[in-house]
């Protein structure tokens, strides 16, 4: 696969990265309101539900019964084949008529069958679940500090972190905004997001590091920008390998697959941004405001 080069290229990222920071700051702003506002769309994994355990008399397709359950609006519900005869299906609105309607389409598309049991069912994802994974998420932050202040600089751990938080908050106020559904393969999707966006800031800033000795003869400003444009043609080509699939994903692979590359093509595209903007500008702008020693 040919690759984009930019090596002759020289951008001038930092002239305008005080329009970069403010884009930044009013994505997160409108982000925290629709949080706040709007919420966000649980899915039953986080809010509980109904489990319909069925038994059919002939084999059917999870793949044919997702579709019968997106015709009734539960494209969402999660689906558990035991064999080719026996389902589990958990969805989230509890109504009992909602709950015939779809038994009846499920038996009218795919033949006889018996419903075995129904029970009211808690959401997978408990108070304690969500407490434990909020510890590991600050001892994660904890950690990239630490592994940045002794790799580079304190202040390279921080707008790290920084730009972490902006990806995951606009993210997550893409979601609200669009009414998708939060599941357990969301909560998947940001950690691999982050893991990427981190990644990418790594690079961009060890390559800061690397520069490092000809701060005084050509400035924090142009060191910065000298180092994110000799890391471009890297993000470009990372960004663009990993949007081809998913883009695939997204299109083609149904609800749930789609819901879960929505959360990759929000990602990938606010954390290749962040990795060329938001951590370097915050960077130079703290630097210029209190420089560092050489």
């Amino acid at each position: 696969m040919a690759t984009f080069n930019v090596s002759k290229i020289n951008l001038p990222f930092m002239k305008y990265r005080m329009a970069a920071i403010a884009i930044s700051a009013a994505l997160m702003l409108s982000s925290l309101a629709l949080l706040a506002v709007k919420g966000l769309n649980y899915s039953v994994d986080f809010t509980g539900g109904v489990s319909v355990q069925i038994e059919f008399d002939n084999p059917v397709d999870v793949a044919d019964i997702r579709n019968t359950l997106s015709e009734s609006g539960q494209g969402q519900a999660t689906i558990q084949a035991y064999d080719d005869k026996n389902v589990l299906v958990r969805y989230q609105d509890s109504d009992d008529a909602l709950r015939r309607q779809i038994v009846a389409s499920l038996e009218e598309e795919h033949g006889k069958l018996t419903v075995r049991q129904v029970d009211d069912v808690g959401p997978v994802v408990g108070g304690e679940l969500r407490k434990q994974a909020f510890i590991a998420v600050l001892v994660s932050i904890a950690a990239i500090l630490i592994y940045m202040a002794v790799r580079f600089q304190f202040r390279f751990g921080v707008v790290a972190v920084l730009a972490l938080v902006h990806d995951a908050v606009i993210m997550l106020g893409a979601y609200s905004l669009t009414g998708r559904e939060i599941s357990t393969s969301f909560i998947a999707a940001v950690l691999t997001v982050i893991g990427y966006s981190l990644n990418d800031s790594i690079v961009v800033l060890d390559r800061v590091r690397e520069n490092w000795p000809q701060l005084r003869s050509v400035g924090i400003l142009d060191l910065i920008n000298t180092s994110v444009n000799q890391t471009l043609s890297r993000t470009i080509n990372t960004s663009l390998t990993t949007l081809l699939p998913v883009l695939a994903m997204f299109f083609f692979g149904g609800e749930v697959i789609s819901n879960l590359a929505f959360a990759f093509l929000v990602g990938i595209g606010v954390g290749t941004y962040s990795s060329i903007y938001v951590a370097s500008s915050l960077l130079a702008e703290w630097f210029l405001r209190k420089p560092l020693k050489q």
